[in-house]
């Protein structure tokens, strides 16, 4: 097999890739391998990449236009996105799509309150205001599970307007966390250490009452979930799953990352379920990052026993399912050096030799995109494993071989990919210091 960084797999790979101009990419090579497909799961190569933001947002206004894709589903918590999907369908009182994203107060906040999501965000407003009244709206719903306190707080006050007993004897089974105050990961110390464990089978009982009361109504008129009552569900589902996350973080009984996806996957089945209700064969785009859609099986995270959305999905729903990853060899990206600390404007280094970055690289297109053929030299070559870059909403340069880099079969792990070889930090809405100034390069102050 020939090596990665041989000029004839270069030369292959840029034969067989489509270049995608930065004034108006076309990804209609994409669309059609997309196809009829339901779901579409749309990657990054980083937490805060402008271009990642911008290109999914393009071919998710294809999808919703074309295919009839009814919802975007993000790594983001339920509640949060609840406020931003009330926004685009019209019912709500925030203003605009600022004020609309105000809920995602939780570090990291650039990666849902910067300018490519407001744009996205208020284009999606604005094709929902535009369809006839009869239409079933574009909805914007989470998927993750960081948002343990808002959740209860939204089931609470959905159980206050309809039954107020009901929200009682919730807010007596919420109660057992009052003593964590804000920081939830103390109670998954402290189950750690044997003193804390009942909250466990107070946030079951009441995701299953939710359910029961979901059943008693649907058998006694026959009536659908509403979506009010939807969300509260899904708002209790959170809160079993943070529970048991927090615990996992701290007793190791399962890996923590895969209690986090297998919330994801959850509740992605249940808005399926929910929309399907209400449009047959629901189509839905997922934006996630890399390490979250592309199919863990065909990365060195299957050798930790770790599984992620991208597997699970594509094994449950099959040829329905595209997976759609994303990379960049250079330029700049917003991220934190530390959880919890300020966004920074950092550099993102050269991609390590031997990676699939690097030889895209070499191939010289500013941006393309890759769909697989079989047979093809560049498919066959590409399938061996090699070095991928993923970045979060940490960046450590220093530690970027250990920190940031994983093996994958890059035609395994993804349906599709889409490279931009120099690409900028995403801007957030409230900018630091460090952000506006920006890191200094590594040649400086000769910069060259």
């Amino acid at each position: 097999m020939a090596s990665i960084c041989d000029p004839s797999v270069t030369d292959a790979v840029r034969r067989m890739a489509h270049p995608l101009t930065d004034l108006v990419p076309d990804y209609s090579p994409l669309v059609r391998v997309i196809s009829d497909a339901r779901f579409v799961l749309l990657g990054e190569a980083s937490h805060g990449t402008h271009e990642f933001y911008r290109e999914r947002a393009r071919i998710t206004k294809r999808l919703i236009t074309e295919r009839g894709v009814m919802a975007v589903a993000v790594e983001a918590d339920w509640p949060d996105a609840s406020r931003v999907n009330r926004y685009v369908r019209g019912a709500s009182d925030d203003a605009d799509a600022s004020e609309a994203l105000a809920g995602f107060r939780r570090f990291p906040t650039w990666m849902w309150r910067n300018t490519d999501v407001v744009e996205f965000v208020e284009w999606l407003r604005r094709y929902n205001d535009a369809l006839p009244s009869n239409a079933g709206k574009v909805g914007f719903y989470g998927l993750d599970l960081y948002s343990l306190r808002t959740s209860m707080a939204a089931v609470l006050r959905y159980l206050e307007k309809v039954d107020p007993e009901a929200a009682r004897r919730a807010r007596a089974r919420y109660a057992c966390f009052d003593q964590f105050a804000e920081d939830v990961r103390s109670y998954g110390l402290l189950t750690s250490a044997g003193l804390a464990q009942w909250c466990k089978d107070e946030v079951i009982d009441q995701l299953e009452d939710l359910l029961r009361r979901a059943a008693d109504t649907a058998q006694r008129d026959g009536r659908l979930a509403d979506d009010d009552f939807f969300d509260a569900v899904q708002n209790a589902r959170l809160v079993k799953n943070a529970e048991a996350y927090y615990r996992a973080m701290f007793l190791e009984e399962v890996s923590s990352w895969n209690l986090r996806d297998r919330h994801m996957a959850e509740t992605f089945d249940a808005l399926v379920e929910h929309l399907d209700r209400r449009n047959r064969r629901a189509r839905i785009a997922v934006w996630a990052h890399n390490s979250h859609v592309g199919d863990a099986r065909a990365t060195e995270m299957a050798q930790r026993g770790e599984l992620n959305i991208g597997q699970l999905i594509r094994g449950k729903y099959g040829r329905e399912t595209v997976l759609v990853g994303f990379t960049t060899h250079h330029g700049t990206v917003t991220a934190a050096s530390d959880w919890d600390a300020p966004a920074e404007r950092k550099n993102v280094r050269p991609a390590l030799p031997g990676s699939y970055e690097a030889m895209f690289h070499a191939t010289e297109l500013p941006g393309f995109l890759l769909t697989w053929r079989e047979n093809a030299i560049a498919t066959q070559s590409l399938r061996d494993d090699h070095l991928e870059r993923a970045i979060g909403v940490v960046y450590r340069p220093e530690s970027e071989r250990r920190s940031h880099y994983f093996r994958a079969r890059l035609p395994e792990q993804f349906d599709a990919v889409v490279h931009f070889d120099e690409t900028r930090a995403v801007e957030p809405l409230e900018r630091t210091a460090e952000w506006e100034a920006g890191e200094v390069p590594e040649t400086f102050p000769f910069a060259v």
